[in-house]
């Protein structure tokens, strides 16, 4: 993941034009993953740190090794941080890369999904459970069988159903599976041949494991056709979210290299889902990864940007914004910066 070129950008001018500002500045944040609970904002982001690895293609400088929990009473509140969640070194199977993570509560229990990498360098997704929404949480001694690649989102269906949506190319390592098998030989497909798809399976009752075996989860075109590898401005990159607006599943995410968070919309929680279009134009920084949730009747955009940082693509700080949808049921594109 090179570094964009940021000489041009005058930040003090920037962050004056942006539509938001960092909900918490005494640490960086990403990924930024927002529930309410009991009529209360909790927000499971990334923990950004500089380790001082050098940038590649396959994010080593995002080095995290942590996860700490913010809440918020409203979303014009002051945003508390709760500390550190979740540690690395408390994962009996994880050895770094404390990825995007999710959470989810079920029966009293809060549990927070993770991603990071095994000591073979390959990634699994892992869960780890709490009594409280902002932890300590503590980690099953196992990644969840069957899992792989990175960003988990836990969505709740409305019959109470839970299902994870995961999935990333390059350093997420989705190019290396098909039909849920590891090869090192195999890679992203060719610009004319079918984008890879994210990753779909329902978690078993106790909320700890796959009750099925991951499924693809297709993204259509217009013409109901799979969207091709050489789609950059619409086809999945990472950063998978799925929330339910009006009787429509909203299935959204990020294109990676080309910087946008895109929706498309189906009927289950499965698909397939047809491509809609874009939700958050590019922000200042390599990545772009989000979350939406419903806080009293209206809709937010949960996302991060570069700006505190002035820049660094590794150190990241989490940002709230009201989205809004036409009498389609479309989400209008938000621009992070005022022209």
């Amino acid at each position: 993941m090179p570094e964009e070129s940021i000489e041009h950008i005058d930040f003090e001018v920037l962050n004056q034009k942006a539509i938001s500002q960092p909900l918490v500045k005494h640490i960086f944040t990403a990924d930024p993953s927002a529930h309410v609970f009991d009529g209360k904002i909790y927000i499971y982001p990334s923990h950004d740190i500089d380790a001082g690895i050098p940038f590649d293609d396959l994010g080593s400088h995002f080095a995290m090794e942590d996860y700490h929990v913010l809440s918020m009473d409203s979303v014009d509140s002051e945003t508390v941080d709760h500390g550190v969640a979740l540690h690395v070194k408390d994962v009996p199977w994880a050895t770094r890369q404390m990825w995007a993570p999710d959470a989810a509560r079920k029966n009293g229990k809060y549990y927070l999904y993770f991603p990071a990498k095994k000591a073979d360098d390959i990634f699994q997704i892992g869960v780890a459970v709490s009594d409280s929404p902002t932890g300590p949480f503590v980690a099953e001694p196992q990644p969840i069988e069957g899992s792989y690649s990175i960003d988990p989102a836990v969505f709740e269906d409305t019959d109470g159903s839970f299902y994870m949506y995961f999935g990333g190319i390059w350093g997420g390592q989705l190019q290396k599976y098909r039909n849920n098998q590891y090869d090192v030989n195999n890679e992203e497909p060719l610009p004319n041949e079918t984008a890879l798809c994210p990753i779909v399976a329902k978690l078993t009752d106790d909320m700890l494991q796959f009750a099925e075996s991951p499924r693809e989860l297709q993204i259509l075109d217009e013409k109901g056709e799979l969207l091709l590898a050489g789609d950059n401005e619409r086809r999945f990159f990472e950063a998978s979210w799925m929330h339910h607006y009006n009787g429509k599943y909203y299935f959204s995410y990020s294109t990676g290299d080309t910087h946008f968070i895109c929706y498309a919309t189906g009927d289950n929680p499965y698909g397939p889902f047809t491509y809609q279009g874009k939700i958050l134009n590019p922000v200042v920084g390599w990545t772009s990864h989000h979350s939406i949730c419903e806080v009293d009747g209206k809709w937010y955009l949960f996302y991060h940007d570069s700006s505190l940082s002035e820049g660094v693509t590794h150190l990241r700080s989490v940002k709230v914004t009201e989205i809004s949808y036409d009498s389609d049921g479309k989400i209008l594109t938000i621009d992070p910066y005022l022209d």
